[in-house]
């Protein structure tokens, strides 16, 4: 599984918002040292109010323009759950729906790491920096814009080109790889839309505007969802199979899913006109500022590449999984999905909050800063995914009996699939963490850090995760997967951790494991209580949809309960922030 929806911050290099202090000590959150009393004269009251007022407006604003994204990424993650869902129903968890998350494997990397935040966070840091410039950067982003296009349509076109090498490599069965690479025509071209969407995305945050590119993928995915009733409406087999599949449903599956991203990238160009861009093909590469954007995009392509390789083995083991019998790629995206809906309604919100902030601090060198905004980052983003984390591990089976359960998707791959989100569950925070690292240092410009450290991070995925295939029946290959995955984010935190306190120095631990560690108790207790519900109704009522549905909603709700009065109890001062930003928002926006 790769990384990979997404409030205006004004956040840009002229942001007249007030930042933190950089003089707070290394070991203290802005609004902790706002607080200290040792402070006596007139002049120190005064900097300190005026330390704790935008110690206030720093932590509130990432919170609350964090939450308004985070509402529009659960929409749009709703949405894709929803798309999942339908086409399982449609395709089922077999051949069919093994070769089309197969044929989709390249698109959905690529949309993981560019739209969830690879190439928006190299574009970011220089789209802010050029908005110093005299037209306040339009002919640094035309000149970035049109060799991006190139470079997208290049690369799309030898992906087209190479489709059969690709699936060859993955699919065994004749059969099956013909399916496979039929299907990869058809979908690879999702990869230069992808690319466009991230491209646009980029240029309206540096420029203050979060809506459209937050809510654009959810026209993707209903115009997906749409596909798919246009499939089962064609004349075919209601459980097609690689031999019966029509010409037609072949089309209409493909051209419809592609043409889902194109919307997607197509929604983002009114958005454009209206904050004043103008497009404009300019091909005068030559100057020293834009040197940097390849040097950055270089590394950044190297670390695209090392997880490619790493997709493409995974993505294979899954598959020799499901030809031997067990679950295979279409269990694996299910289990995914889940996995990318926790992590992309918070930390990508989050991570896109905090990146431009990131980037006007470190492009003062105000490293401080940097370090403050991490370390709230990856609290905050603690907050939610650290009881979601307890959630999916107490409630994965009965959620995938409620969700995917329907149709062709049958009773014996929900229950595989639940076991899935048993294990991906526990790379749900190491890999926030990682990510949290990887766009700090985007943000100051440093792309070759995390481009090397995750060439042992994939080796040690790849490592485990064949091992595993090698030791495990094909019933639970899946399962190994994603448990070699979340070891894979595990370490890269560790090592990405090094790296960054090697460059910042504090990252402020203390205060980072005070509140996870008080998190962990929070969420052990939500968890083992809502584990306790969730099977006395499955035990009362049986494995079936009935006993799935009721178990989720009862074990859910005294899970989240539980979760709010251990959180209160134990005084973790985030939970508490959270819900006040959410609460308030909501209530403003219902004029209370």
């Amino acid at each position: 599984m790769t990384p990979v929806d997404h409030v205006k911050l004004g956040t840009v290099a002229t942001d007249s918002k007030p930042r933190p202090d950089p003089t707070v000590g290394d070991d203290e959150m802005p609004e902790v040292a706002a607080q200290r009393t040792d402070v006596h004269s007139p002049e120190e009251l005064a900097s300190a109010a005026t330390q704790a007022a935008r110690a206030t407006s720093w932590s509130s604003g990432i919170a609350r323009h964090s939450s308004v994204m985070a509402l529009g990424s659960l929409v749009s993650r709703v949405t894709g759950f929803a798309r999942t869902a339908i086409l399982g129903a449609v395709l089922g968890a077999f051949a069919v729906g093994d070769s089309y998350q197969v044929a989709n494997t390249l698109p959905n990397m690529v949309y993981e790491l560019l739209i969830g935040g690879v190439l928006a966070s190299v574009v970011v840091p220089l789209l802010v920096g050029a908005r110093r410039d005299a037209d306040g950067g339009e002919a640094y982003i035309q000149r970035l814009l049109t060799l991006a296009v190139l470079l997208l349509a290049a690369a799309t076109i030898i992906a087209v080109l190479a489709a059969p090498l690709i699936t060859s490599l993955v699919a065994t069965k004749t059969e099956d790889r013909h399916l496979v690479t039929l299907l990869a025509y058809l979908l690879i071209p999702e990869l230069f839309f992808y690319g466009i969407a991230a491209l646009f995305g980029a240029v309206l945050n540096t420029r203050g505007h979060f809506a459209a590119p937050t809510w654009a993928p959810i026209l993707n995915n209903l115009s997906i969802i749409v596909t798919a009733g246009i499939f089962v409406a064609l004349p075919g087999p209601a459980l097609p199979t690689p031999s019966t599949i029509t010409t037609d449903q072949l089309l209409v599956l493909g051209l419809g899913t592609t043409f889902g991203v194109a919307l997607q990238a197509a929604a983002l160009w009114p958005a454009l006109r209206r904050v004043g861009f103008r497009w404009r093909w300019r091909f005068d590469f030559g100057n020293s500022s834009f040197t940097e954007a390849g040097r950055l995009a270089g590394w950044m392509l190297c670390y695209v590449g090392v997880s490619q390789v790493s997709v493409f083995v995974v993505m294979a083991l899954a598959y020799r999984a499901g030809q031997a019998g067990g679950p295979g790629p279409a269990v694996y995206e299910a289990a995914s999905l889940m996995f990318m809906m926790a992590h992309g309604i918070i930390a990508v919100s989050i991570i896109t909050a905090l990146l431009p902030r990131m980037s006007a601090a470190a492009a003062e060198n105000k490293t401080k800063d940097v370090a403050h905004q991490l370390s709230f980052g990856i609290r905050l983003s603690s907050v939610i995914l650290m009881p979601a984390t307890a959630a999916y591990m107490a409630l994965g089976v009965p959620l995938a009996i409620a969700a995917f359960q329907w149709g062709n998707f049958s009773s014996d791959r929900a229950q595989s699939t639940g076991l899935a989100i048993v294990a991906v569950a526990l790379g749900l925070v190491p890999f926030a963490v990682s990510q949290l690292q990887t766009f700090a240092f985007y943000a100051m410009r440093d792309t070759k850090t995390p481009a090397l450290i995750n060439i042992p991070v994939v080796v040690i995925r790849l490592f485990v995760d064949i091992v595993l295939f090698l030791s495990l029946p094909a019933h639970y290959v899946v399962i190994g997967l994603m448990i070699g995955n979340a070891v894979s984010y595990a370490v890269a935190a560790a090592l990405l951790t090094l790296a960054m306190r090697r460059r910042l120095g504090s990252l402020h631990f203390g205060r980072i494991f005070q509140t996870l560690a008080r998190l962990l108790l929070a969420s052990v207790i939500a968890g083992l209580i809502g584990w306790g519900l969730a099977f006395s109704c499955t035990e009362l009522l049986g494995g079936g949809k009935l006993g799935g549905v009721m178990a989720l909603g009862i074990g859910g709700s005294a899970l989240v309960i539980s979760f709010v009065a251990a959180s209160v109890f134990l005084r973790v001062q985030e939970v508490s922030q959270f819900v006040q930003t959410v609460t308030r928002k909501f209530a403003l926006r219902r004029g209370l």
